[in-house]
């Protein structure tokens, strides 16, 4: 599609850059998709649960995949009946999946031949992401907002990025295109 990698990260830093103002501006709407993007995936899930369920040999796992589609299904159909409470329970789940990263983090601060700055890395990385879980389980209603805050803001610096590498490749590219080569011609593309 893309005739360039520099083609492909000027566009692609375009889209991150339009997606990270999206989010700036409308935070809540932000919220919103991610509940839907979570209710389409339950959907998809739930689908292929039963396509498992019947595609299985044995009549045991086809039970067993039918009551997970139909799990997948109620909570798609629970993501979009209640999108409120939704995100509050996504915002939980991050929140307690910081939590725990951070605990192994911390952890891995302690392995055999760590060097001090390595160590003392992975700990103040590890106290700051329990802090961020411990503050998005305190308060999910705020967290949801500063989560999908956070999500346009490094999808601004992200874009920003890949259209000046893109940029920059670019140039590079065409001043090697124009560089005369070793015997004296043209380098060609």
């Amino acid at each position: 599609m893309f005739k360039s990698l520099s083609t492909s990260l000027i566009v692609r830093g375009i889209l991150a850059v339009a997606v990270g103002i999206i989010a700036l501006a409308w935070p809540q709407v932000t919220v919103l998709a991610l509940v839907i993007m979570f209710a389409v995936y339950a959907f998809i899930a739930a689908g292929l649960e039963a396509v498992r369920a019947f595609s299985s040999a044995k009549a045991g796992p086809v039970f067993g995949h039918l009551l997970l589609g139909l799990v997948d299904l109620a909570a798609g159909v629970v993501a979009l009946a209640w999108p409120g409470p939704t995100a509050l329970v996504l915002v939980l789940v991050v929140g307690i999946w910081a939590v725990t990263a951070g605990i192994v983090e911390i952890a891995a601060a302690f392995q055999a031949g760590e060097q001090a700055g390595t160590r003392a890395m992975f700990i103040l990385g590890g106290l700051a992401t329990i802090a961020f879980g411990v503050v998005l389980c305190a308060r999910p209603g705020i967290g949801a907002i500063t989560l999908a805050l956070l999500f346009g803001l490094f999808n601004l610096i992200a874009g920003i990025w890949m259209l000046v590498h893109g940029i920059e490749l670019r140039q590079t590219a065409k001043t090697l295109d124009s560089a005369p080569s070793p015997s004296g011609e043209k380098a060609a593309a």
